[in-house]
């Protein structure tokens, strides 16, 4: 009877070791499932032009730099020249009065200054002799004031002609100097803001890659700010997956796993780089400990080594955690 007692013992905790175990199992979630992927880059179109030119077609693969398409330039190479003589002007405009005045103006106003004087000199000897006209009743009141109206109009000019002169001489000022400088660097600015306008009418691979999409046809005409091209980049994959809310916690930046892909024997290292602090699925009303279980953390696993950049994109994985020890009943 002792006997039988022992054996049942025995048996029974043989099953609860086996139901926790079963249980264990059950509530592990590892491995978790997801897909490969790539980092995406659109490439939107700068201006509402027509596409004159496709040098890719999807699948192609792609070097920084290297020009995808065409969008007409036409248009922007007017805007481009009339920039260009805008800066010109401005250009020379800068030159010009940094120089100064020429030495034939000058020489002119000098000139007008010395005919200025005569004519003033003559006009006053005028005055005085209709004066002397007037004092012996020769002349009217009337023609001295007309000769004094014509000393002072002389007077006028030669003062105007004086200061004319004085301008040339004294050549230009710091302020005037200093509106054809920043009239100057505005032409500039602005010629610099067409000739980036112009270039990125042909839409170049930011970095290296493969052409997964073309939006767009030849002669189509796409709006401005329009994605017209994707490239995946070339570089090793990442796993995007869902990290279940037991191990969340202890998945962090950094954590080693390993990739198993179906076809291909031995499994991939990689480590988490990014887990999104927000669940896909929060409950709407409250956390119990069963609606804590339903919650799942997007996160990326990058994928190391040389042999994992020639992966397909989109295909199935499994991650694993090898760190990670059996989530506590």
């Amino acid at each position: 009877m002792r006997r039988e007692n022992a054996l049942l013992e025995t048996a029974l905790v043989a099953a609860a070791a086996l139901a926790a175990a079963s249980c264990e199992r059950a509530e592990t979630p590892l491995p978790i499932v997801g897909t490969l992927e790539r980092d995406r880059i659109e490439l939107v179109a700068e201006a509402n032009e027509p596409i004159v030119e496709i040098l890719v077609t999807e699948g192609d693969a792609v070097t920084a730099g290297q020009t995808l398409l065409r969008l007409d330039p036409a248009v922007h190479a007017t805007r481009l020249a009339r920039a260009r003589a805008n800066r010109d002007r401005a250009d020379q405009r800068f030159a010009e009065l940094a120089r100064g005045p020429r030495q034939e103006r000058i020489l002119e106003a000098r000139a007008r200054v010395d005919g200025a004087r005569e004519d003033l000199a003559s006009q006053r000897r005028e005055h005085e002799r209709m004066q002397s006209l007037l004092e012996r009743n020769l002349a009217s009141p009337s023609d001295l004031d007309r000769a004094y109206s014509r000393r002072e109009l002389a007077e006028a000019e030669f003062e105007r002609a004086t200061a004319l002169l004085d301008e040339l001489l004294e050549g230009t000022t710091a302020e005037e100097l200093g509106q054809a400088r920043a009239a100057l660097d505005e032409a500039e600015a602005m010629l610099a803001e067409a000739e980036i306008s112009a270039a990125r009418l042909d839409l170049e691979a930011p970095r290296a890659g493969v052409v997964e999409t073309l939006l767009y046809e030849l002669g189509e005409r796409p709006p401005r700010g329009a994605t017209v091209a994707v490239l995946l980049a070339d570089s090793a994959p990442y796993a995007r997956v869902y990290i279940p809310e037991p191990i969340r916690a202890r998945v962090t930046p950094g954590l080693q796993a390993f990739i198993r892909i179906d076809g291909i024997a031995e499994p991939y290292a990689g480590e988490v780089r990014f887990v999104a602090a927000d669940a896909a699925f929060t409950p709407y009303y409250s956390l119990t400990q069963r609606d804590r279980s339903r919650l799942s953390y997007p996160a990326e696993v990058t994928l190391t080594g040389d042999r994992a950049r020639t992966l397909p994109t989109g295909v199935p994985v499994e991650v694993d955690f090898p760190s990670l020890a059996p989530v506590p009943d």
